[in-house]
């Protein structure tokens, strides 16, 4: 079956006829029922671009290797142990300002290494340091806290650096018991955080060290207040590292507010991902969406795909729809636990389904190596989203494919 796409150098007309079930669901995009804002309008032209060859590319030199930083022994072996031998360049031009105790601002697309940039450093400061808890890092999602905290693991082994994460979903007994620890690391979402704070169980006053992570998006998506309040509980004296996607009038105001004389580090290559082929698909309706996805990820070039939908309940129908026809499939939403989600994740992650059907809780932080394609089966809210979601694929300098679906009647 031939369907219609538009893409910069051309087009096919041929569309299928067939009608078929809706799996729009709710409107409560996994905000718990309520209704978000409103969405924004995004011309279709926006989701059309040729992917730049990698021979078009000037290629950036890196100063160090991760051989030449200044780390101990433990760390450098652990570092040589996942394979790292040249620094992204966001690791190239933070590391050492990091080491040097600087206020840090990155700005950097997704997949560039920022989780390592801050990480690698601040174990090395601490390795020693018998004040603790003396490290909160902040995230916007479990999944990202998580990701961070197993990265932590692995770079911390054999240091005697200890960590607690600290996020909503999951048992809070459990993350109480490890705080009683006393760990080195803090690694949360801000609703946890703030609500531990509040019960006592983390005190901030011996706090060196503060990482926002994904700042943008935790703006995005209320969190504020709650940032505000944790930050205005620690020690002035500390050094802070924040790290955005993009800058806006109120990343800027908290860039005033939380930093002292920060370096600026930008490495951001683009709006959007240079390596990300974008492509518009037409269709009628749901039902001609979804025999079009049908029939799209039956191609053997769909090695890994991601696709994202409006509403937790439409991706959960999606997912079970492709399932039925005999397409593998996961899905990730605000309907689903914490382990639930790690275990759809994980799924996907370990190549055991190639699709994961996703709401806009996956669009933000992870780490999901090799993804081919981004399917937008829904568009996003805004165009911020829509940046996010297809920094899913052509991560580090790889190739990769988005396709958005439109209305034909536009």
């Amino acid at each position: 079956m031939a369907y219609q796409q538009r893409r910069s150098g051309g087009s096919n007309n041929a569309r299928p006829q067939s009608r078929g079930r809706s799996f729009g669901g709710n409107r409560s995009g996994g905000r718990g029922g309520n209704r978000g804002p409103a969405k924004k309008f995004i011309h279709p032209s926006k989701f059309i671009n040729q992917a730049v060859a990698k021979a078009d590319e000037v290629e950036y030199v890196a100063t160090n290797k991760f051989a030449d930083f200044p780390f101990s022994a433990s760390l450098h072996h652990n570092i040589a142990k996942k394979g790292y031998e040249i620094p992204s360049p966001i690791q190239d031009q933070a590391i050492p300002h990091i080491i040097d105790g600087k206020d840090v601002i990155g700005l950097a697309n997704t997949g560039t290494g920022k989780t390592a940039a801050f990480l690698l450093p601040i174990i090395e400061r601490q390795t020693g340091i018998s004040l603790r808890p003396s490290v909160l890092i902040i995230a916007p999602t479990r999944e990202l806290a998580q990701q961070i905290d197993e990265q932590f693991r692995e770079f911390a082994t054999g240091l005697n650096l200890y960590s607690a994460l600290v996020v909503g979903g999951m048992s809070v007994d459990r993350q109480v018991r490890e705080l009683k620890r006393r760990p080195h690391f803090i690694i949360g979402t801000p609703g946890r955080l703030k609500d531990l704070i509040n019960r006592r169980y983390i005190k901030l006053d011996s706090m060196t060290t503060l990482v926002l992570d994904e700042a943008d998006r935790m703006l995005d998506m209320g969190f504020l207040p709650d940032i505000r309040a944790i930050v205005g509980g620690m020690p002035s004296d500390r050094q802070t590292l924040f790290f955005s996607a993009t800058i806006t009038p109120d990343i800027q105001a908290l860039v005033h507010a939380f930093l002292k004389d920060p370096v600026t580090i930008s490495v951001r290559t683009s709006e959007t991902s240079e390596h990300v082929e974008q492509t518009v698909i037409e269709a009628r309706d749901k039902a001609e969406k979804i025999e079009i996805l049908t029939e799209m990820l039956k191609g053997s070039e769909y090695d890994k795909v991601l696709v994202f939908g409006e509403t937790k309940f439409g991706v959960q129908r999606l997912s079970d729809h492709l399932d039925n026809s005999g397409i593998p499939s996961v899905a990730i939403h605000g309907n689903k636990n914490q382990s639930q989600r790690q275990r759809a994740l994980k799924q996907f992650k370990d190549s055991r389904v190639r699709v994961m059907v996703a709401t806009d809780v996956a669009a933000r932080g992870l780490d999901i190596p090799n993804v081919s394609h981004v399917i937008n089966f829904d568009t996003p809210q805004n165009y911020e989203d829509y940046i996010h979601r297809i920094g899913r694929t052509g991560r580090a300098g790889a190739s990769g494919k988005a396709y958005t679906f439109i209305d034909s009647r536009r």
